[in-house]
């Protein structure tokens, strides 16, 4: 009895100090999931789950079959929980749902049609344990148009080039059609061009078609349909895809290219985006030579000489002792050769015409650009953006804006500017604002550069919301937009976040849009085209079916979740207190 009333408090405190410890540290631990647990099943509710009559309904009862009384959630575009309305969503984006139900634990089930587009974001470990139901394996070959490219704005006499993307999917390639296929471009229902082509026998490939701009109405928006027609096509949804267009006789934009560098195509690109109006690319590889910017194509002088005198903006990139001698309203200047190499990081001028159109510019996170050449501004004239050479001593002016008889003037003396562009993000954001802003001002209001905002693309997809654009002055504030169609019209609000987007779901239609107090205006589609509707969805990224590992599904739990662990804790030392104070020790 001594020896047990000397060893057994310890043994009691031991214990009680382990249990603290244990809650203190708290470590995690693996352990097997109980047989039977109730999974989490994720049900694809993207457009290609509706393709096939009778698939939708197949995929609800065989999602609520594995449920088992536990959790459906939907996935598409985004996560969302579990109803019974008919997928809408354009996307089959897999990953987040996957994510949510590995977070709450126990086994997970994948209904879907095995078409998913983030396959490769997958984390591999998850998606191993899971388990994936396949329906509707069996799919028809399928041609379609996926893309279609070109200028959004053209001039009467210009001769417009689309690049169409176009090709072949689904099981069983050779079809009913031995492979031709016409591929045609339609207005209102009149055909304006059409070609034979050779549908691939799987994958997409690459034409061009081109066309006059007289054949469209003068001037205003005009629609065109780019569709392709194969005996062997097995969903019609996907045959066509809108391309909106206008021809305007508002004068283009120019931009000179002498000799052409990175710099100038890449704010070619952007200003036609940006500047609303036609845009020509000129550029001269040989010196005395000019050539078409996009195609190469040589253009004579003469003609170079009399677009230039119907334009409104000039710009002029490379080298200055290239550059002709031109008069505008507005001239652009863009030195990107010469100057100082290094890593030269921009910020914006105190102050500035473009200080509100530069106010939502994360300048601290932005790139450094790769040469500036810095220039004490004339008495007319106005620093813009400012430059140091790695963060250090005092900025130097490197965009100056001034305003004369002759009109407005702006120079750019940066080189490497468009690897913001290139990186795509915040950053290309910022490339566009920059352009932006410096076209709104050299053109005094006076163009649709002065448009608050504007849709990203004018064709958007069936089930993707359509994404505008911030492109005002100042800080993103809410704007309303009116959007007509043939059979009436409705009024909405954009409200833009802190990023400058906002989204708006449409259904696929033809709309004219007009924003409050006319600060923009234009066409944009909704298409009936969708990725959804190809067999395999977007580039072919499949799932397959595989049973999964759920029974032996392992999940991570930690100490302080089990209430034994704090009652051990309070009995041993309670015990021992009461054993001491029995013994009578303090």
């Amino acid at each position: 009895m001594r020896a047990l009333n000397g060893w057994g408090p310890a043994a009691l405190r031991i214990t009680g100090i382990a249990s603290l410890v244990l809650l203190l540290w708290n470590p995690a631990i693996m352990q097997r999931a109980p047989a039977g647990a109730a999974p989490v099943v994720l049900l694809d509710a993207s457009l290609s789950l509706g393709v096939r009559p009778g698939l939708w309904a197949q995929a609800l009862d065989t999602a609520r079959a594995l449920a088992h009384g536990g959790v459906i959630l939907r996935f598409g575009r985004t996560v969302a929980a579990f109803d019974t309305t008919p997928p809408e969503d354009g996307a089959s984006r897999l990953a987040p749902a996957l994510t949510a139900a590995a977070a709450r634990g126990g086994p997970i089930v994948i209904v879907t049609d095995g078409a998913i587009d983030d396959r490769d974001a997958l984390p591999p470990d998850v998606i191993a344990r899971a388990r994936v139901v396949v329906l509707g394996h069996a799919a028809a070959p399928d041609a379609f148009v996926s893309s279609v490219e070109g200028p959004h704005q053209v001039a009467p006499g210009d001769t417009v080039r689309l690049r169409v993307t176009y090709g072949k999917a689904g099981k069983g390639e050779g079809g009913s059609g031995n492979g031709e296929a016409t591929l045609a471009v339609t207005l209102a229902g009149w055909p304006l061009v059409s070609r034979k082509v050779v549908l691939p026998d799987s994958g997409t490939t690459t034409t061009d078609l081109t066309l006059p701009a007289s054949h469209f109405p003068l001037p205003g928006w005009s629609p065109l349909v780019v569709g392709i027609h194969w005996p062997g096509d097995s969903e019609p949804r996907d045959d066509s895809r809108t391309f909106p267009i206008e021809v305007t006789t508002e004068a283009a934009a120019v931009v000179l290219g002498a000799p052409p560098d990175w710099d100038a195509t890449f704010l070619a690109r952007a200003l036609g985006d940006v500047a609303r109006v036609p845009v020509r690319y000129f550029t001269q590889i040989t010196p005395g030579r000019w050539n078409d910017g996009l195609t190469l194509a040589p253009i004579t002088l003469q003609r170079v000489q009399r677009v230039l005198r119907g334009a409104r903006l000039v710009v002029e990139v490379g080298d200055p002792s290239r550059w002709p001698r031109v008069t505008a309203p507005s001239l652009l200047l863009w030195n990107s050769a010469g100057g100082s190499a290094g890593d030269w990081y921009l910020a914006p001028a105190p102050s500035s015409p473009l200080v509100g159109a530069l106010a939502a510019v994360p300048w601290d996170s932005l790139p450094p650009v790769l040469a500036a050449l810095p220039t004490s501004p004339d008495s007319g004239a106005t620093p813009v953006l400012q430059a140091t050479r790695s963060r250090r001593g005092q900025p130097q002016p490197v965009v100056l804006v001034t305003q004369g008889t002759r009109g407005r003037r702006a120079v750019v003396n940066l080189a490497g500017l468009y690897r913001w562009d290139f990186r795509g993000g915040a950053s290309q954001q910022a490339y566009r604002a920059t352009v932006a802003g410096l076209v709104d001002w050299l053109l005094a209001g006076g163009s649709s550069a002065s448009d608050w905002a504007h849709p990203d693309s004018l064709d958007i997809p069936a089930g993707l919301p359509v994404t505008w654009r911030w492109t005002g002055p100042g800080s993103p504030k809410p704007v309303g937009v009116t959007l007509a169609m043939a059979s009436g019209a409705q009024t909405d609000t954009l409200r833009f976040g802190a990023d400058g987007q906002a989204e708006l779901s449409l259904p696929p239609g033809t709309y004219r849009y007009t924003l409050a107090d006319g600060h923009g205006r234009g066409l944009l589609v909704v298409d009936q085209y969708s990725d959804e509707w190809r067999p395999g969805g977007q580039g072919g990224t499949t799932l397959d079916e595989q049973p999964g590992r759920t029974a032996a599904e392992r999940v991570v739990t930690d100490w302080r979740e089990r209430w034994w662990l704090f009652a051990l804790a309070i009995a041993a030392f309670a015990t021992e207190w009461a054993w001491r104070r029995r013994m009578g020790l303090p």
